[in-house]
């Protein structure tokens, strides 16, 4: 347990002005991301996919799909030895090996198996959420001999590339919560079947252009091989530093004040126990529950808890939960550009390929508990909104609509997108309701890093549904304000929703 406990750590009616007009007349229609799961059956894999499936209903599941990394493989049968091109497993992992901490191709039915449990009562609190069956039908097993292991097709990969190849727009958002081969796989397969098409340029355009891809670490050398190489127009996501918070290394990134909502008293009366059969399943250190097939996952050992200074019921990881988090609609519009930031992180372009967005000492944001801008503080600063809503989540597990909790309904009164000139005072006006009749607050606030302009910005009535600013003097035409609405009910758990407003100077 210590060496694994050393590899996570190492990873560590708006009102206008003169000069104010708007430049959309409407507000957005929602429509449910269509996404990929690429996993590789590592503990916080499931307990990602727990929370996953208490979220399905604001999703379209395309795919759940078995796959392969550098820290998690099956072996093809025959005894054949491998060893890792990842310089960090290569040196953890440092003799060729014929398998590596396999978990098996089983757990995710498994898990839906605890949904179908829960199921019915999910369902009173939206009728949205997908049957067990249909979740069920979407599983299929990529390519998991071997990390990186792309050379042959698997019913995964001709499943994707299915997906990229039918006629129905994209994006289709692919999370790789392990190595992202079985995606390089489907794509090689289209390059193969298709380079030698005349058509070739339209099929290339409109694959690349389907694809969103969302890393978590990059955990098989396929994504810069080869898809990075022979598909440079696929637009990529990188989080490589700010999932920590949500991964084995919370306790050194969490910010004291925050840490009580990942230890172990607050997931016992939220989450492990009372919320039905799918929790009993989550993971938590000292536990008593192992994954099988994986020797050095011993995190379910009360002792190896306390040896590891934590509390039972301590959160142990959801490192790939912030590839679907990202695409959940809470009103702050990161899916428009990563840049925006939101609940699966702030994101710039690569200076090496603009499509590729990603995090690291360049993202940072003001964390309020340091004074510093902090690196990790683009995904820290909504750990509180999302382990409450994972609260009521929970809650719908066991519990009837009406005695539990559900999000406020927060709409603008005016476009999200806004145009100005310097001294122009805008009007800011919104109007939310409430499913179960709780008290709302209301916080307008300015989201400094996201926008160009850098300055601070004076909102007056910040705490009320309408608010105004002055666009200051010193903006240059181009530059960007983003004002974050945050509402929040007085229910139990607190929830809360957002809208943001972006003013662009002119």
């Amino acid at each position: 347990m210590k060496r694994l406990f050393v590899i996570f750590t190492i990873l560590l009616s708006f009102v206008i002005s003169t000069g104010f007009r708007v430049t959309d007349g409407k507000q957005p229609v929602t429509v449910k991301p269509r996404t990929v799961i690429l996993t590789d059956g590592e503990v916080d894999d499931m307990d990602s996919f727990i929370r996953l499936l208490l979220y399905s209903n604001e999703f379209d599941i395309a795919g759940f799909i078995y796959t392969s990394s550098m820290w998690h493989y099956a072996g093809d049968g025959k005894g054949t030895l491998f060893s890792s091109q990842m310089e960090m497993s290569a040196r953890i992992y440092n003799k060729p090996r014929t398998d590596l901490r396999w978990t098996g191709t089983n757990w995710m039915e498994e898990l839906i198996a605890k949904y179908s449990a829960v199921y019915g009562n999910l369902l009173k609190h939206d009728k949205n959420y997908p049957t067990p069956d249909y979740l069920k039908s979407l599983i299929r097993i990529g390519n998991i001999d071997f990390e990186g292991e792309m050379a042959y097709n698997t019913k995964g990969s001709d499943f994707i590339k299915e997906i990229l190849m039918e006629n129905k727009p994209g994006p289709v958002y692919f999370q790789a919560w392990g190595g992202a081969n079985t995606l390089a796989r489907a794509l090689k397969s289209i390059e193969e079947e298709n380079r030698s098409s005349a058509d070739w340029k339209n099929i290339y355009k409109r694959v690349s252009d389907k694809i969103v891809m969302y890393n978590i670490l990059d955990q098989d050398a396929t994504t810069k091989k080869y898809i990075n190489v022979n598909w440079p127009e696929i637009k990529i996501i990188n989080n490589f530093a700010q999932f920590w918070c949500f991964a084995y290394a919370w306790p050194r990134v969490v910010p004291a004040p925050v840490k009580s909502l990942l230890e172990g008293e607050w997931m016992v009366q939220n989450i492990k126990f009372n919320h039905g059969p799918l929790l009993e399943n989550y993971y938590c250190w000292g536990d008593g529950q192992f994954t099988k097939g994986d020797p050095e996952n011993v995190m379910g050992s009360p002792e190896e808890a306390q040896k590891q200074n934590h509390a039972r019921y301590d959160f142990i990881s959801e490192g790939d939960s912030p590839s679907y988090l990202y695409l959940l609609d809470f009103g702050l519009r990161n899916l428009d550009d990563p840049s925006f930031g939101g609940l699966g992180g702030r994101f710039v372009p690569s200076a090496l390929n603009p499509k590729t967005w990603e995090d690291g000492a360049a993202v940072t944001d003001l964390d309020p508990y340091t004074g510093k801008q902090e690196p990790g503080y683009p995904q820290v600063r909504w750990i509180s909104v999302l382990q409450n809503d994972f609260a009521a989540r929970a809650n719908w597990c066991v519990k009837e609509f009406a005695e539990t909790n559900h999000a406020p309904v927060v709409m603008l009164n005016h476009s999200d997108r806004l145009e100005a000139k310097p001294g122009t005072k805008i009007t800011l006006s919104s109007t939310a309701t409430d499913p179960d009749g709780n008290s709302l607050s209301y916080s307008w606030w300015q989201y400094r890093e996201a926008g160009s302009y850098k300055g601070e910005v004076q909102i007056a009535g910040n705490d009320k549904n309408e608010a105004s600013l002055i666009v200051p003097a010193d903006a240059v035409k181009g530059q960007t304000i983003h004002i974050i609405l945050e509402v929040k009910d007085n229910g139990a758990p607190v929830l809360t929703r957002f809208r943001r407003v972006v003013i662009t100077r002119v």
